[in-house]
């Protein structure tokens, strides 16, 4: 199947990265309202552990990762990312059959895996063709685009749950996964030419971490994303329970996080506008500041006043979406930067190291949920904290190098 020969304009490009790199948040996000009912219909005994639903599918993305940048840069972008598509499709067959816990946390970690390879290699294929802030504004507009997923995909989630049963939840991905195939099939022209190409041996790999670690901006600025999702893995794992058992807010929990996610998308909005004039770094420490700031803030308020209640944290969430959706384009790209001579790798070694640290972080901070906010809140206290002095001390290798 040959792509069209006519060049995608950077709407169009930015909207399949958006695609590709969506199906990691729609097989979380529409995933949250439906937790409960999977712990009761597969027997959880803890409901704690229903999210392992959530974890699992990002352990298998982080360590996917590792495996489709390599692949990408001995074998092209493209075919790689079909690849991944389909083992994405084979894991969603899995969960779709399941009848056991355990076998439904094989399918989740398939398709990990799988998305892995859209997320990453579409990233590097972003990297082939811009750099620098025209390759931040390329991600803002597709973090833009990506961010109506968070926003809708809960509220799709809970409807075909209550309409057809959780099951069809995953036939929901499955059409997204198709529709990405085909688009990228069609549209998509290969970017890294077969001279640029690199063997795939372990040395390779090796050397992308020995790279990455060698790069105080490489390396500081994935861990920062690390902090950063990790607070938001932490978020993710436990909002469901947060909403629905602290603040009972029953068949609204959908509703309320597009509130929160419609942050997000504004802020990543925003920065695809002024990042030309402020420049990535700027904004990143800007940002990097609102998380830690504003949760000891109200971490402090919890503490000494009355619970705050829902609407409380609604406020506290959607400034901390905010910061996020300020960063994730520019974080990104910052990591990114010096590693324009091995972009798939290095994205999959980014990718890596920050998933492997969100992950570190994130499940536990979910699994501390004690049925109040106060565990989460503090969370994004002290992991923002960890990120804005991550950004700082990767910061410093930048204007080093630009006095020498």
């Amino acid at each position: 199947m040959s792509p069209s020969r006519e060049p995608m304009r950077v709407a169009e490009f930015a909207s399949l990265v958006a695609l590709l790199t969506s199906l990691v948040a729609l097989s979380i996000d529409a995933m949250l309202p439906a937790l409960p009912q999977i712990a009761a219909d597969l027997a959880v005994n803890d409901p704690n552990d229903a999210q392992l639903v959530i974890g699992l599918f990002l352990l298998g993305n982080a360590f996917g990762q590792l495996l489709f940048g390599p692949l990408s840069d001995a074998f092209g972008r493209k075919r790689v990312i079909v690849a991944g598509l389909l083992l994405f499709l084979i894991g969603c067959f899995v969960s779709v059959i399941a009848e056991s816990f355990s076998a439904l946390l094989v399918g989740r970690v398939l398709q990990g895996v799988g998305a892995s390879g859209p997320r990453t290699v579409s990233m590097s294929m972003v990297r082939d063709l811009y750099s620098g802030r025209s390759m931040a504004r390329i991600m803002s507009i597709s973090m833009s685009i990506f961010i109506l997923v968070p926003t809708l995909a809960p509220a799709l989630g809970q409807a075909i749950m209550l309409l057809v049963g959780w099951r069809y939840i995953f036939g929901t991905f499955i059409v997204f996964g198709v529709l990405g195939l085909f688009w990228l099939l069609l549209r998509q022209p290969e970017t890294l030419a077969s001279e640029h190409r690199r063997p795939m041996r372990p040395a390779t790999l090796v050397s992308g971490f020995v790279t990455v670690y060698r790069s105080r901006a490489a390396l500081g600025y994935s861990l920062a994303i690390g902090t950063m999702f990790g607070a938001f893995i932490g978020f993710l794992s436990s909002v469901q329970q947060i909403f629905q058992d602290a603040f009972g807010v029953g068949t609204w929990f959908p509703y309320l996080f597009a509130v929160l996610a419609i942050f997000l998308g504004i802020a990543s909005l925003l920065n695809s506008r002024i990042v030309m004039r402020f420049g990535m770094r700027k904004i990143v420490t800007l940002a990097m500041t609102c998380s830690p700031v504003v949760s000891l803030a109200y971490l402090v308020i919890c503490l000494s006043v009355d619970d705050p209640g829902l609407i409380g944290f609604m406020v506290w969430g959607a400034l901390c979406f905010f910061g996020i959706g300020l960063c994730i384009g520019n974080i990104n790209a910052l990591a990114m930067e010096p590693l324009g001579q091995i972009a798939g790798l290095g994205a999959a070694v980014v990718g890596f190291f920050s998933s492997f640290v969100a992950i570190l972080v994130g499940i536990p901070l979910g699994r501390a949920y004690d049925g109040t906010q106060l565990p989460l809140i503090a969370g994004f206290a002290v992991l923002g904290a960890i990120g804005l002095l991550l950004v700082l001390w990767a910061g410093r290798d930048v204007t080093q190098t630009s006095q020498n």
